[in-house]
């Protein structure tokens, strides 16, 4: 953000130097180089976006509550196939492995200080405790996604959930899968928005993981998705697409929304 402005002071200082200076040589030059430095500000710009937007948000609704639920996915494909289980809160659908972000003692005193408070949509119980499902209040949503992506004092790691959605449950086996690898694809913000089942301002946000199983650990997945599993599904890109739909045929499951995601 430092660069950008530092960018931006260059740039108009060239810029407005070229409206006072006669000489064609020295306007030329001047505007050249205001012209010039627009790449590296629409550069930085990009680069930066996520953190402007937050900036603009933290003044626009400054005086409001945003709610903001961080998430993490996985992206496990086998022969063409995503994999996704039955949701626990709503079993007639299916959604990928993941779930929300966790908060450490450390965090929580972070956004304590902040004014973030627990999210009320969602009872706390022992299996939510410390999900950074939280209410921000405006003013501090820059500070909020400046804490949020330092890392620190929250969950940074997808193994959790992978394990208690998949090993724990004994849908796949501890001896092939004590650990994994995976490839971290990208982070999604969505911009803010009204939300009627939330009903107020609200911000998602999801990190996308994808397995990259080794040898032992594909074999098992390829039996798994031969198994017809009562939890799971292995969907085509198109049926995420459809929600579960496929032309010509009765709908016979369900997919999440967020299951695009993945694709």
């Amino acid at each position: 953000m430092s660069r950008l402005v530092a960018y931006l002071i260059l740039a108009i200082a060239a810029g407005t130097a070229s409206f006072y200076i006669s000489n064609s040589t020295i306007v030329n030059m001047t505007a050249g180089l205001s012209v010039g430095l627009l790449i590296p500000i629409a550069d930085e710009i990009g680069q930066n976006w996520g953190q402007i937007r937050h900036v603009w948000y933290s003044i626009r609704y400054r005086r409001r509550v945003i709610r903001v639920s961080t998430s993490y996915l996985f992206r496990i494909i086998i022969d063409g196939k995503y994999l996704l289980i039955r949701g626990a809160r709503y079993a007639h659908q299916f959604q990928p492995i993941g779930g929300v972000h966790k908060v450490s003692p450390q965090g929580s005193s972070s956004l304590h200080a902040m004014g973030v408070t627990d999210d009320d949509l969602i009872p706390v119980d022992p299996a939510r405790y410390g999900d950074i499902r939280v209410r921000v209040p405006g003013k501090m949503i820059a500070k909020f996604f400046r804490w949020f992506d330092s890392r620190q004092g929250r969950e940074d790691s997808p193994w959790r959930e992978f394990q208690e959605e998949l090993v724990a449950t004994g849908i796949l086996s501890a001896s092939n899968f004590p650990h994994i690898m995976h490839n971290y694809l990208r982070r999604e913000v969505d911009p803010i928005r009204y939300s009627e089942y939330a009903d107020s301002l609200e911000i998602l946000v999801a990190d996308i993981y994808e397995l990259i199983p080794n040898q032992d650990q594909e074999n098992e997945l390829r039996q798994l998705a031969a198994s017809n599993h009562p939890d799971l599904v292995w969907v085509s890109s198109q049926q995420i697409r459809r929600r579960g739909a496929t032309p010509g045929q009765p709908q016979s499951i369900e997919i999440a929304a967020h299951a695009r995601r993945l694709l």
